[in-house]
């Protein structure tokens, strides 16, 4: 943060000197894996059809859920602790955020400030479903999961990735404990080894891979979560030394993050 008469602007990612180059590995790092996680769940598919269409009818769109949301909040108003009435809330506001998204002229889908806040309200209803009931929705968690690895990159602190990290991870737990698959196994490793749980990811793994057929097929997912694994290893190595230089400045780690890629200018992020 500034202090009186003192021009610097001090914070969490310190993006001068010597860290300059430790962010730009994080970031770089990030920007490639999280885009990764749309194939883990959905497979290769067309992200606009995930998103919607642009311009005014993506506008039209959010606003249908936006006042999907107020109606049930009314409701909720009457029954704040009905988990019905969350989950539904919790989908239109994730509909509205992926209404809001947008693309720049490189064709590359956009994660808008207003599509962050949609997900942000999310996130926290989410969190109000998840006390309000003993049996939390499958269908809600694969929803909000990847949505809470894009927070995780649009984090302005080194705290706050590793929360929205961990959400996600809790979430792709949710639904592999239900639908126990590859596919779900698999994700879930690949969200614990960022969410730094090498245990748990371990674990999923080793179920996932007794899932496999064949041999090319067990190959290429040992191949393929060894390289998340690694990955998921320097993103951690990188976010300690950061958080390490901070402490020897004297930066708290609840200051805000500089992007150095923008901050929500990223792209292909989310499912």
């Amino acid at each position: 943060m500034a202090k009186q008469g003192d021009n610097e602007h001090r914070m969490v990612f310190d993006i001068r000197g010597k860290r300059r180059n430790v962010v730009k590995v994080v970031y770089a790092i990030l920007a490639v894996l999280m885009g990764l996680s749309l194939f883990l769940v959905t497979g290769i598919g067309n992200i606009g059809d995930l998103f919607g269409g642009s311009g005014s009818e993506s506008g039209a769109a959010a606003k249908v859920y936006e006042e999907q949301s107020t109606r049930i909040e009314r409701k909720l108003a009457k029954s704040p602790e009905d988990p019905d009435l969350l989950l539904a809330l919790t989908r239109a506001q994730l509909n509205a955020g992926n209404q809001l998204v947008e693309q720049n002229s490189a064709g590359q889908t956009v994660i808008t400030t207003d599509t962050v806040r949609k997900y942000q309200q999310a996130s926290e209803t989410w969190s109000e479903y998840l006390k309000a009931t003993n049996e939390p929705s499958p269908n809600g968690a694969q929803l909000i999961a990847p949505t809470f690895v894009t927070l995780a990159e649009s984090s302005r602190s080194t705290g706050e990735f590793e929360e929205n990290m961990q959400s996600a991870a809790e979430a792709a737990e949710i639904v592999a404990k239900k639908r126990p698959s590859l596919n779900s196994l698999s994700t879930l490793a690949y969200y614990d080894y960022f969410a730094f749980d090498n245990a748990g990811a371990e674990k999923a793994r080793a179920e996932a891979t007794e899932l496999t057929k064949g041999k090319f097929e067990r190959e290429n997912l040992e191949n393929q979560l060894d390289e998340y694994k690694k990955r998921a290893e320097e993103v951690e190595k990188q976010i300690k030394a950061v958080e390490k230089a901070n402490k020897a400045s004297g930066a708290s780690g609840k200051e805000s993050l500089e992007n150095p890629f923008g901050g929500l200018g990223g792209g292909g992020l989310g499912e």
